[in-house]
């Protein structure tokens, strides 16, 4: 089980062979590496699961592969125009997932360079079409661990930056808490050739050119997301886990953001938060920081309708009974005014 998505296993990967498996989104959200918060946001998971399919399946059309088998309805696995109604489950194709060792001073990742295949790649893989506010960009800046040059910039930006190129960025993936890689440092520990690690900058890139075209349909800004890769048994790159998301994605509608970002902003005025930053990174340091506070109620709705009326507008298909997206992102935007407060 994850923080947000549970997996049954109905093949088990082996050394030369993906399996099966089954993924259900739930409506649990997490936010600060925290894991599951006290609330449950009603419809996010079948509006995840959903829009994500529907990324999977444009991807494919376009040559990438990807870990996508279909969506479980009646317990047949179904392409999204195929389905009576809004499901949370996924059918996607398993590899092995290799833990790194821990060590004293970290973490040792060199049974990866040992890998024929069938693993999943120990990175998050990071697109930036812009620099918005909030961004860990600029702590990164401040604290001297990038420069601009890092971001293929002269000179440092500014909140609300627009990119002529996009940046790709890592960070782990199998760490107690995700850490920011420079480039060489996250070639080093994903087990692959450079050409490889080439392969899989571009093939992020592309992703992230198809997911702005698509989102952009809707009226939607695609600020920055993450993906994330696996090698198959051949040892072709392909795209798992979930993609084009909300969650997965940093997303724009009117100016107003459509993503974590308000929750993060809810929570970053609570003692609980400032807890968080002191001791994060500690041993232990989700148990020092304690238990989260409960969302407001008016708030954790208007999030619900936010993942549900942005899945009926970017499928293009009327899953939920909801407002308009335009609609919903105002109630957002005054909630944005008090947590900016």
């Amino acid at each position: 089980m994850g923080s947000v998505k549970d997996l049954t296993v109905i093949k088990k990967p082996e050394d030369d062979r993906t399996g099966i498996g089954r993924f259900l989104f739930s409506d649990r959200y997490s936010v600060f590496d925290y894991g599951e918060m006290p609330d449950l946001i009603e419809n996010k998971g079948k509006a995840l699961c959903l829009i994500s399919a529907y990324f999977f399946e444009i991807l494919e059309k376009d040559g990438i592969s990807t870990h996508y088998i279909g969506l479980v309805e009646e317990e047949k696995a179904k392409r999204l125009d195929e389905l009576d109604g809004a499901v949370n489950e996924m059918e996607v194709r398993l590899v092995r997932v290799v833990e790194p060792e821990r060590t004293g001073s970290g973490y040792d990742y060199s049974i990866f360079k040992n890998l024929n295949g069938n693993y999943l790649i120990p990175l998050e893989v990071i697109y930036r079409n812009s620099l918005p506010e909030g961004s860990s960009v600029f702590r990164r800046l401040r604290k001297g661990e990038i420069g601009p040059e890092d971001l293929g910039l002269t000179e440092i930006p500014t909140p609300g930056s627009r990119l002529e190129k996009p940046v790709i960025d890592f960070s782990t993936k199998l760490e107690d808490t995700d850490r920011y890689l420079r480039r060489r440092e996250a070639l080093e520990i994903s087990g692959l050739s450079e050409e490889e690690f080439e392969e899989l900058a571009e093939l992020a890139e592309k992703i992230d050119r198809i997911i702005t075209e698509e989102v952009g349909k809707a009226g939607i800004e695609n600020l920055d997301g993450k993906v994330e890769f696996a090698l198959d048994e051949n040892r072709k790159l392909m795209l798992v886990d979930a993609v084009g998301t909300p969650d997965e994605c940093r997303f724009s509608f009117d100016g107003i953001e459509m993503s974590k970002e308000i929750l993060r902003k809810f929570y970053r005025k609570t003692e609980w938060y400032r807890l968080v930053e002191k001791f994060k990174g500690e041993e232990n340091w989700r148990g020092h920081a304690g238990k989260p506070p409960k969302l407001p109620e008016d708030l954790k709705n208007a999030v619900s309708e936010m993942y549900m009326s942005a899945c009926n507008e970017i499928t293009g298909m009327k899953f939920f009974d909801t407002p308009s997206l335009k609609d919903v992102m105002k109630k957002i935007s005054e909630f944005m005014e008090v947590y900016d407060g």
